[in-house]
């Protein structure tokens, strides 16, 4: 069990690894491509600034590479551009592309936007032949701006899908593994049915012949026993009916019957308040999660040592403490102890607690919890359920 454990969680690591590398490389690859557009632009108005400058010089007396420019300028139509003179005032409307016409027809808005400009990227300076110099602002068009968060925003939602998943494959694993639990309960409920009818028969015929006799006595509590077990069995799978009662009686009555059939060597001890605690539980169901948690505990201490119970009363909370002096678990083992099949016995299946914690957890709405544990000095186990 423990190195299934281990080479399952070797490969959930690797799957994580494996996934988020993939995240990683999309938004890389998403970057990178962002970063290339980026530089593509950059590339356009140095160009489209070229353009500019031979065209006001006039120095290129071929019409078809004067058409060749006056194309090139003309097919920005998505980057923001304006020209200024030397003293970074805009020369004119002729001389920007792309800006809002609100911008343009106010000054301070003019202004603002070429600070951003320059703040973005270091202006282009046209060297002229008169000396005028003029300077071409520019910024990313507003494509490339939105692209800019496209990669963290893929990430994130192929992050969620991931996790989505995950969680929509664990629902349905972990339904799946309720159906399973409750129709083997079922099924084993059943089965202790038949022949335990045989023997409610035969000890009826026992008391006739001798009613007196504790053998009959003893046997006909055994039955009761396993009658109470089997309909533990077939409430598994199906809504509980919860009634308010007193959960001392509850203890104490489960108390008796464990005392007279563990080790006398385990020093096994009940403390109850003086005052009756009335909180919504199944009897039947709450007296199983008790047996489960206390025959764990004396297998634990081998059969010697000390078992104590307390109830007790925490805020709106009532509170079942077992505490033992075992041989206790490691981090690994409480982490993992009411995982179903999970079990550091050579015998049984690892269901006791996992059935427990569905008890508890799903029928009385509380809390099962390890409380306390330490290798060599035992554990606690605390149950957790509100009171009425």
């Amino acid at each position: 069990m423990k190195r299934r454990s281990f080479f399952t969680k070797i490969n959930n690591w690797v799957i994580y690894i494996l996934l988020t590398s993939a995240v990683a490389g999309v938004v890389i690859a998403s970057i990178v491509l962002i970063d290339y557009l980026r530089k593509e632009e950059i590339k356009r108005i140095e160009l489209f600034a070229t353009a500019i400058k031979y065209q006001q010089e006039e120095i290129i007396e071929d019409p078809i590479a004067l058409d060749l420019l006056l194309q090139i300028s003309k097919t920005n139509n998505t980057i923001p551009v304006i020209v200024t003179d030397k003293n970074k005032i805009p020369i004119g409307p002729d001389f920007q592309k792309n800006i809002p016409e609100k911008i343009q027809q106010d000054p301070k808005k003019m202004l603002a936007l070429l600070r951003k400009m320059e703040g973005s990227y270091r202006p282009i300076e046209l060297q002229m032949p008169d000396g005028n110099n003029q300077y071409v602002f520019y910024t990313n068009s507003n494509l490339l701006n939105n692209l800019r968060y496209s990669p963290y925003i893929l990430g994130l939602l192929i992050l969620a899908y991931i996790f989505f998943s995950f969680w929509f494959l664990r629902t349905i694993k972990k339904t799946d593994e309720g159906y399973v639990w409750a129709g083997l309960a079922k099924e084993t409920a059943h089965q202790i049915g038949t022949p335990l009818s045989s023997m409610i028969g035969w000890i009826t015929i026992l008391r006739m012949e001798n009613e007196n006799s504790e053998g009959v006595k003893e046997i006909e509590n055994d039955i009761n026993r396993l009658k109470t077990i089997s309909e533990r069995f077939s409430k598994i799978g199906s809504v509980p009916e919860l009634k308010d009662l007193n959960i001392n009686e509850t203890l104490q009555q489960n108390y008796d019957y464990l005392k007279s059939r563990i080790s006398k060597k385990v020093i096994f001890r009940l403390i109850l308040p003086k005052q009756e605690i009335l909180v919504p539980h199944n009897r039947i169901l709450l007296s199983w999660v008790m047996e489960n948690i206390v025959k764990n505990a004396v297998d634990s201490m081998k059969g010697e040592g000390r078992l104590e119970i307390e109830l007790y009363e925490k805020n709106k909370y009532t509170v079942i403490d077992f505490k033992d002096s075992g041989a206790g678990m490691t981090n690994y083992q409480s982490r993992n102890a009411f995982k179903p099949g999970y079990s550091t016995k050579k015998r049984g299946w690892g269901l006791g607690l996992s059935l427990a914690k569905r008890v508890i957890k799903e029928y009385h709405n509380g809390d099962i919890k390890i409380a306390q544990t330490e290798v060599g000095k035992g554990s606690t186990f605390r149950i957790i359920i509100k009171n009425s």
